[in-house]
C-alpha cells in the first residue's frame, strides 16, 4: 500500500512539474499562429523586419494584467520602433473565464487603444510550450540565425500596482542589453499575477 502510494505521489509531481515546464533561457522558441482581435491570425515571421519580441501573456480580468495594460501599450510604443514590437496572448480559457472571451478582448483593445496584436490562445497550446503560469508573464525573444531565442523571463518591472518612482524595469533593460549586443544583467524574475484560467479537461 505504502509502495503505490509512494508511486501515485511521485507521478503526481512528475505530472505537476510537466504541466510548469517551459521554455528556459537560451532555448529557441517555435513560432505560431494564433487569433489577432481582427480575425485574422498572426505569427512571429509575419513581423520581418523584427529583431527579436516582447511576448506577453495577459489578459482582461486579472487586476495585475489591468494595471500594467498602459505600461504594455508603452512597451510596445517605445520599442516596436527599434525592432521589438510586443505580441500579447490571453491564455484563459473564456469558459471558465467569460470576461476574456474574444469578443471581450475586441472590445478590451478598442477601449484601450492597443496598437500591437492580442491574440487568442484557447487551447492553451501556446501557453503550455512557453510555461506561462500568470498574468502577466514576459518573454523577451531576440531574433537570431539559430530562430527566437528566449532572452528574459518573468515580471514586466518591480512595480506591480504602479505607483513606485524607484521601480526597476527588467523588460526594458533586458531589450537595452540586447541592443546594445550584450546579455542581460538580469534573465529571470517571478512574474506576479493572477494564475492562468486553464480549461476543464473534457470541455
Amino acid at each position: 500500500m505504502k509502495t503505490l502510494l509512494t508511486v501515485c505521489l511521485l507521478s503526481l509531481g512528475l505530472l505537476s512539474k510537466a504541466q510548469t515546464a517551459g521554455y528556459q533561457i537560451g532555448d529557441v522558441a517555435a513560432d505560431f499562429s494564433l487569433k489577432n482581435i481582427n480575425g485574422k491570425t498572426v505569427s512571429l515571421a509575419d513581423m520581418k523586419a523584427a529583431k527579436g519580441y516582447i511576448v506577453i501573456f495577459t489578459c482582461n480580468t486579472c487586476p495585475y494584467a489591468m494595471a500594467y495594460e498602459d505600461r504594455i501599450i508603452a512597451l510596445n510604443k517605445k520599442y516596436s520602433a527599434l525592432g521589438y514590437p510586443v505580441v500579447a496572448i490571453n491564455p484563459n480559457d473564456p469558459i471558465a473565464q467569460p470576461a476574456d472571451t474574444y469578443e471581450k478582448m475586441q472590445e478590451k483593445a478598442k477601449s484601450k487603444g492597443f496598437n500591437f496584436p492580442y491574440l487568442m490562445d484557447p487551447d492553451h497550446v501556446i501557453t503550455k510550450r512557453f510555461g506561462a503560469s500568470r498574468t502577466p508573464h514576459v518573454f523577451v525573444l531576440q531574433k537570431t540565425d539559430k530562430g527566437n531565442v528566449v532572452q528574459y523571463i518573468g515580471a514586466i518591472d518591480s512595480d506591480t500596482e504602479g505607483t513606485s518612482a524607484n521601480k526597476v524595469n527588467y523588460v526594458e533593460s533586458a531589450i537595452d542589453a540586447i541592443a546594445a549586443g550584450r546579455k542581460p544583467a538580469v534573465t529571470t524574475t517571478k512574474a506576479i499575477g493572477c494564475t492562468i484560467k486553464w480549461k476543464k479537461q473534457g470541455v
